[in-house]
């Protein structure tokens, strides 16, 4: 213990003395947790709309009036020339293009049905697709609205029909900052441990200090230990304040579950990545090379560890490369107790896999660290 205490003395002064380190240890994800957010939001707003309009008509003024009122789309153009429109569409200016056909109101009072033509500018696959889902939600909407009108006022009593009511658990406003905050805490938290762990040995190796300490009677696990728990420590640190401060004070977020099982999973999980990062540390001979590698990896946290993106929609080889990514049992268990309020019961699956990890990177690292080269 005598000698670990040495070692942790010795990080602890040979972090602090990095001023190209500590911003990048406790600036960097603070930054990110207040900028990400706010841009990761699949909720896409202000799609711009060109209407072609045949009809000039009051039921087309009150779908085009319903459409601009919805907050999703902005009137780019409103004429009656479908080339004017596309000619935007091809310069990027329109997303989309409603067409509203001559006699709209007139078919739709005396056959009951008409016919209006979308095209969708599908460049950007996601913007597209969600701006004419909205498009059709209210081209639906508006439908049944009138629907109903007519068929009233040719009864004599009240039209009969069913209310729907839907209730939002675990997310009531369906916020997107509400699923996304917690994932992205763990991809930070994520980074801290695998990026500044790696440096920080490597750089050893860099300067030659590495070569001081590999002369000197220190076990293998001792140095080990004394480069994984300053990081541990910062990563606890680094986590309470995002989670804490930003995310309770800033978005709103208050956990529904145990902070004490979610901060045991996040000791054990960053024991794995903090494993991860000396691991790669051991394998490289410059901070070039360690940046490379866990740049590598990073991308592949992020990309598949279903914070973007669900894991049940990727192909069956994507799900099995998700499900052998750390990261994505984090977030399914800081979604699971921060929003669902989930238990230790629930998540026990998840503290055996993260344990799994934990053990064989740190033995890998410990087993493949060689004190001679």
């Amino acid at each position: 213990m005598r000698t670990l205490k040495f070692l942790l003395i010795k990080e602890f002064k040979q972090i602090f003395r990095n001023k190209a380190l500590l911003p990048m240890i406790f600036a960097l994800p603070i930054i990110q947790l207040l900028i990400i957010p706010l841009a990761a939001d699949y909720e896409i707003k202000n799609i711009n709309i060109a209407v072609v309009d045949h009809d000039h008509s009051g039921y087309a003024a009150d779908l085009i009036a319903k459409i601009t009122a919805s907050g999703y789309f902005r009137l780019l153009d409103y004429s009656d020339s479908f080339e004017s429109a596309y000619r935007q569409m091809e310069a990027d200016e329109a997303d989309l293009i409603l067409e509203i056909p001559q006699d709209f109101e007139k078919e739709l009072v005396i056959t009951g049905q008409q016919k209006v033509f979308i095209a969708v500018n599908a460049i950007n696959g996601v913007k597209g697709s969600l701006g004419s889902n909205y498009l059709n939600n209210i081209i639906s909407d508006f439908n049944q609205g009138i629907t109903a009108e007519l068929m009233q006022a040719s009864s004599a009593g009240p039209m009969k029909k069913i209310e729907i009511t839907s209730l939002n658990w675990y997310n009531p406003y369906l916020n997107y900052q509400v699923f996304m905050v917690p994932g992205i805490l763990v991809l930070l938290v994520t980074m801290v441990g695998a990026y500044m762990c790696s440096l920080n040995i490597v750089k050893e190796k860099e300067v030659g200090t590495i070569e001081q300490i590999n002369v000197t009677p220190i076990r293998k696990h001792h140095y080990i230990l004394g480069k994984l728990i300053p990081f541990w420590i910062i990563g606890m640190f680094l986590f309470t304040v995002g989670f804490f401060v930003i995310a309770r004070l800033v978005y709103g977020i208050i956990p529904l579950g145990n902070l004490f099982v979610l901060y045991g999973f996040l000791a054990l999980y960053l024991i794995a990545m903090l494993g991860f990062g000396l691991l790669i540390s051991t394998y490289s001979q410059t901070q070039q090379q360690a940046m490379s590698v866990v740049f590598f990896f990073m991308m592949i946290f992020v990309l598949m560890s279903g914070l973007f993106t669900s894991i049940d929609s990727m192909p069956d080889w994507a799900q099995l490369v998700a499900y052998c990514n750390p990261a994505t049992y984090f977030i399914e268990v800081m979604r699971m107790v921060v929003l669902k309020g989930s238990q230790l019961s629930d998540i026990r699956l998840h503290f055996a896999v993260v344990t799994g990890f934990a053990l064989l990177f740190n033995s890998w690292a410990i087993i493949n660290y060689r004190k001679t080269s």
